[in-house]
């Protein structure tokens, strides 16, 4: 009996570990794309796993033309990301939409991510929900 206990609080308590990691695949605001967020050393990145428009998608707005002939889906849209107590931050977000990276910080509320891009003391928050 008490192993049945012992396995059932661990059990419980690995489900609240994953609840609260935002590793995983989220669904962007306005559900235009799906982002899979990983963890790579002590940093989290994001690529882009899917986009409504569809897969052949070309990163026409990226500054380096280069990389404009790339698909979207794929791209690492997050880069960089540190956990600081509840928040990640000092990463960087691409905006395949206007070619832009601005500087980035997230953070969990309740089932939802919110991810914030900013320059200076501008932002914009979006609110990505778990897919």
């Amino acid at each position: 009996m008490k192993k049945v206990i012992v396995f059932l609080m661990l059990a419980m308590m690995s489900g609240v570990a994953h609840a609260q990691s935002v590793i995983g695949k989220w669904l962007t605001e306005g559900g235009e794309s799906q982002v899979e967020i990983y963890q790579s050393g002590d940093k989290l990145n994001g690529k882009i796993v899917w986009l409504k428009a569809g897969d052949n998608k070309l990163d026409s707005k990226n500054p380096d033309k280069k990389l404009q002939s790339r698909k979207i889906v794929g791209s690492n849209i997050l880069t960089g990301l540190t956990k600081k107590g509840d928040k990640w931050e000092g990463g960087k977000i691409y905006n395949p939409k206007n070619g832009k990276t601005y500087k980035c910080s997230m953070w969990l509320e309740g089932n939802t991510l919110k991810v914030r891009g900013y320059v200076a003391m501008f932002y914009e928050t979006q609110t990505w929900t778990r897919k």
